[in-house]
């Protein structure tokens, strides 16, 4: 959205908090307004409050590529208190002399251009679009096009709910009428009749259709490719196989060949393959996500912001995205995939979705900053992967003796009579055996006791006897460790 608006300006005014200073959304609002290559005026917020130093912002800003005229740059700087309304004139008379000074103008007799700033449904408006007119004027009945959709201007309110006629340049208006949400960012022209916007519709559509059959016809050529490669390996196999088969024959070869030799190396070629992409795709678990949000541009941000979290332990579907309140086909969306979410930014869903959500097992997330949206979102994330297991060494006892001990119907085991030389060993534990400092088992035990007594666990300097159900070759000297897992939830990065 930041980078939408300094493309779309053509002045930009960076507010900076004089007591937050530089905060990591002003870093980025920077970036992008140097990137657009426009001009800058700093306004240096909240200076009335105690305490605040705008002094500081200058030295924080050049940091960030922002010379201000305090520190010998060309920027211009205001101090300003939006409560008070102090500094608001004079920050209003630096917007016009620097207007003045790179001589702005725009024609006003010509067909409208304007830029999609954001779009929502109202509720008895229907699909409402806020857009700034960068050249000519637009009108109430004129005919727009806005990438895969078109409007007849019905009705237009300015930044104050106030309806207008028309909106020259550098006017921001609202306007009603669109036969569906536009997206935030496309760009509005002015069309000379209804069919015409059709047809320009119609026309981008299509090309947007044939965009997506050439991808997927991409991808059949890579499969094919993939196929054409395998057979060509197989027809290899085959005049590799007859070759032997004549040497065999003219005596230079022992033993006839036989088919099966030359044509494993082929389908372990091809089943290496596959199941290093079965794997892959198995491997990273995958979370459905329905996304909706109260406008176009807030859908966008919070789309972008979640495609950029880490994925390499798991990964982030986004399967449908929408403008307005959360419904039950949202639900049933989300619903498709195995343990799918629903986030909703600035919007709400009513009784009858949330209990469709819950019946459905589908989580209905309901955000309305969007950086307590991606701090909630990691830790769900984390929450669906395995926890890694960290081995701690409980306890480790010495085998002093071993016996033989006869069970029922004839059966023996060997029992280890053993002492705990630190810690404790618990029944409930892993048992590592270690002969010589390196591991010759590990696995459950099947009895822990004490003087023919069953226990759960031996503490330090206590005897006991240990058996194991698939090892019988514990030692006289053998070390047994206890050994616990405990859960550690993964990381996303």
């Amino acid at each position: 959205m930041r980078a939408r608006g300094a493309n779309a300006t053509d002045i930009v005014v960076l507010v900076v908090a004089a007591d937050d200073g530089v905060m990591p959304q002003t870093k980025e609002a920077i970036q992008h307004a140097l990137e657009a290559d426009v001009p800058i005026i700093v306004a240096i917020n909240k200076c009335d409050k105690p305490g605040a130093d705008p002094s500081t912002i200058h030295n924080e800003l050049l940091k960030h590529g922002i010379q201000t005229e305090e520190l010998g740059g060309d920027i211009q700087a205001v101090k300003i208190s939006a409560l008070k309304g102090t500094g608001m004139d004079e920050l209003a008379e630096t917007i016009v002399t620097l207007a003045e000074v790179l001589d702005l103008r725009a024609e006003v007799d010509i067909p409208a251009h304007a830029t999609v700033i954001e779009s929502q449904v109202e509720k008895g408006r229907g699909s409402v679009a806020s857009v700034l007119v960068k050249r000519g004027t637009l009108r109430a009945g004129d005919v727009v096009v806005a990438g895969t959709t078109w409007c007849k201007v019905r009705g237009m309110t300015d930044d104050r709910g106030k309806t207008v006629k028309s909106a020259g340049p550098a006017c921001a208006v609202r306007v009603m009428g669109w036969k569906e949400i536009p997206r935030a960012g496309d760009l509005v022209l002015q069309a000379g009749s209804e069919q015409n916007a059709k047809d320009v519709v119609a026309n981008r559509i299509e090309k947007r259709t044939n965009r997506e059959r050439l991808a997927t016809i991409s991808e059949l050529n890579d499969d094919r490719r993939s196929e054409n490669e395998r057979s060509e390996s197989t027809r290899e196999a085959e005049i590799a196989f007859r070759r032997a088969a004549a040497s065999f024959k003219k005596g230079l070869r022992t033993t006839y060949p036989t088919k099966a030799e030359f044509m494993q190396k082929v389908s372990k070629a091809d089943a290496t393959s596959e199941a290093s992409s079965e794997a892959a795709k198995l491997e990273t678990p995958v979370v459905p996500i329905v996304i909706k949000g109260d406008v176009s541009g807030t859908v966008e941000a919070v789309s972008e912001s979640l495609e950029k979290l880490p994925s390499s332990k798991i990964r982030i579907n986004i399967i449908g995205t929408g403008v307005g309140p959360v419904t039950e086909s949202d639900v049933a969306m989300a619903g498709a995939g195995s343990q799918g979410v629903v986030i909703a930014f600035n919007v709400k869903a009513d009784k009858k979705t949330l209990s469709v959500a819950k019946r459905e097992g589908v989580e209905v997330k309901t955000f309305r900053i969007i950086y307590n949206l991606l701090e909630d979102v990691e830790k769900m994330l984390v929450s669906r992967l395995p926890p890694t297991l960290v081995e701690e060494i409980r306890g480790e006892a010495i085998v002093q003796q071993t016996f033989d001990i006869t069970l029922r119907a004839g059966l023996t085991t060997t029992v280890a009579g053993c002492r705990v030389t630190t810690g404790a060993v618990a029944r409930a534990n892993k048992m590592r055996i270690l002969r010589n400092g390196a591991e010759v088992h590990i696995g459950p035990a099947s009895s822990l006791k004490n003087e023919k007594h069953d226990i759960t666990e031996a503490t330090k300097g206590q005897e006991f006897g240990i058996s194991f159900d698939d090892f019988e070759g514990v030692k006289e000297g053998d070390v047994i460790q206890s050994l616990h897992y405990n859960e550690v939830p993964q990381k996303l990065n």
